[in-house]
């Protein structure tokens, strides 16, 4: 699949980023980001990204793994899925690129490098977000409310918790529309967090739509074991329509 590779400073060293743009043609453009699930970037959501650029937008995809290089996308897949390499995972990719000064600091790289682009429409981002993705789009929203206008999550993990850095506590700063799409039986976004996420996003009066659909985990991943693709296409539309909506009109 055709598309470019920027490399951006960061102070953790370079971090690779795929940038998609519309086959059709016709810049500028709105710039979305995507967020990578707990697998990395790789050929799935490649596919995905160039989608989602089809429909209107460029599209940049950042390595936020790129503190644990060199690795191979399929060793990266196969520690997140296995139970007795979670951990290993966990500890040498999902925390580095998830702790909250180290995602602020790869979100900005790729803030700055959109702002220079002539084929970006200026300023406003959206943010799309799977799995681990989901809950840093929340979180983007939160932190960088002067750019994102438009926050989407799909399987978001951990929405709502305990946790210091959880998206929900930074709900009074978010500026951006917002879409969360969980999944039935997840433990990580239970009904209970579902809850709490939306009574903040009602406190501060963020605009936001917030649903479960019939599908497990992972739904709109085409690689992933709980691959439904029928939640996935209700996602595409849902996606679509929310951009549509949040991001052209901003």
């Amino acid at each position: 699949m055709a598309h470019e590779t920027v490399t951006l400073s960061t102070a953790d060293g370079p971090c690779a980023t795929a940038v998609f743009t519309p086959a059709a043609g016709g810049a500028p453009w709105p710039a979305a980001v995507f967020l990578m699930d707990g697998g990395g970037p790789r050929p799935a959501l490649h596919a995905m990204a160039q989608r989602l650029a089809d429909l209107g937008y460029l599209v940049a995809l950042p390595d936020l793994f790129h503190r644990a290089q060199p690795y191979e996308w399929q060793t990266v897949m196969a520690m997140a899925l296995g139970a007795q390499t979670r951990t290993q995972w966990r500890e040498r990719f999902y925390e580095p690129a998830t702790r909250p000064e180290n995602f602020r600091t790869d979100f900005a790289a790729v803030l700055a490098h959109l702002a220079e682009r002539p084929d970006v429409l200026q300023p406003h981002v959206g943010t799309t977000g799977y799995c681990m993705g989901g809950n840093l789009s929340l979180r983007a929203a939160g932190e960088f409310p002067e750019r994102v206008t438009a926050a989407a999550s799909f399987h978001g993990g951990f929405l709502a918790s305990d946790a210091p850095d959880s998206p929900h506590r930074l709900a009074p700063r978010m500026k951006a529309r917002i879409y969360v799409a969980g999944a039935i039986e997840d433990p990580s976004f239970t009904d209970e967090m579902k809850e709490r996420l939306v009574q903040a996003l009602t406190d501060a009066k963020v605009e936001h739509v917030c649903e479960t659909y019939a599908a497990r985990h992972g739904f709109a991943i085409p690689d992933f074991p709980t691959y439904d693709a029928a939640a996935a296409e209700r996602h595409w539309q849902a996606l679509a329509a929310f951009y549509a909506r949040a991001l052209r009109a901003s």
